[in-house]
């Protein structure tokens, strides 16, 4: 009989700036996590420049619980100086960094960290969903572009905001501001892999402005230029031809979708017509159903399990300023 395997133990971090609408629901998820090979032995809280509730509600969760810390940075120095302080407190070999302004599921930090169970697994990153209503122009936008996204990360790994790597690195550079895609670079460079985790799913919001949505891409792609010029590392997403590729395929599904649409409409009223002639002219009512004979045989693939649902989406969450 093989001996238990040791259960992966982390660090968690998370980058938080005026998160007080968000930052309870978060540790709540946090702390209700389904672990069956993890285990997540503290989670500490950068607070950088805050000037809301954030101190307060994260000092009375430590009260609870003595695995959460709070790190306070007095000054808002950006995203890299507040992983630099996580990274330099952490004590476990494989941490998690993650956004103040997202949920996870209760088994996403399970997903996420069980493939460093192979030593060749050096990060791993979550699949992000949007909470955005898709019902509007901008929040269309967002789940359009996480969409292409995922199809992207599901070829070549592009991670964000929920990342695990092994803590092979004391800081990233000050001048990088795509931490996610530096950390990607100084993995693959050390001869590790790089996952995508699909089914651990993390939760965003994503812009509801065409200012802030643009706001957003710029500064990433602005980023994304400056690992590359500077470090050599081009991310998945700047690689046109695959992009490209990718968004022709969602174009023919959209397309696809609409020649249905129109077929099946136009089909609809054929059989009303029909309908119509049967009922008013011939008197005929179908109590005696005319058979069609193809639906009387299941395809046998019908009978294979569902594929499963899209991930629920909760509430709404509140975008950091």
């Amino acid at each position: 009989m093989s001996a238990p395997t040791e259960p992966i133990r982390v660090s968690l971090g998370i980058m938080a700036h005026n998160e007080e609408a968000n930052i309870g629901r978060l540790l709540e998820a946090l702390l209700a996590q389904e672990l069956a090979t993890v285990v997540i032995s503290e989670i500490i809280v950068v607070a950088s420049g805050c000037t809301d509730r954030t101190h307060e509600i994260v000092t009375a969760f430590a009260a609870r619980d003595p695995r959460i810390r709070l790190l306070v940075q007095p000054v808002r120095e950006g995203k890299t100086s507040a992983i630099n302080l996580f990274l330099s407190h952490a004590r476990e070999e494989i941490v998690i960094v993650q956004s103040g302004d997202t949920l996870v599921r209760p088994d996403t930090i399970e997903h996420l960290i069980k493939p460093f169970a192979d030593p060749s697994v050096g990060m791993t990153g979550a699949q992000k969903v949007p909470v955005n209503a898709s019902d509007q122009f901008i929040g269309y936008l967002s789940h359009l572009r996480l969409q292409l996204e995922h199809q992207l990360c599901l070829e070549v790994p592009r991670l964000g905001e929920l990342i695990a790597f092994r803590k092979l690195i004391e800081a990233i550079p000050q001048d990088v501001a795509m931490d996610e895609a530096f950390m990607e670079a100084f993995i693959i460079r050390r001869g590790l892999r790089v996952l995508y985790a699909p089914n651990a799913v993390v939760y965003n919001m994503g812009p509801t402005t065409v200012a802030d949505f643009i706001r957003q891409r710029r500064r990433n792609y602005a980023g994304h230029l400056h690992l590359k010029h500077k470090y050599g590392y081009k991310v998945a997403s700047l690689n046109s031809r695959i992009v490209a590729r990718l968004a022709a395929r969602e174009v023919y599904r959209l397309l696809r979708m609409f020649v249905f649409i129109f077929w099946a409409g136009g089909l609809e009223l054929i059989a009303r017509v029909l309908g119509s002639y049967d009922y008013y002219i011939k008197g005929r009512r179908h109590v005696i159903w005319e058979m069609a004979w193809t639906t009387k045989r299941l395809d046998g693939n019908a009978l294979s399990p569902l594929p499963s649902a899209p991930p629920p989406r909760p509430p709404g969450l509140q975008e950091a300023p």
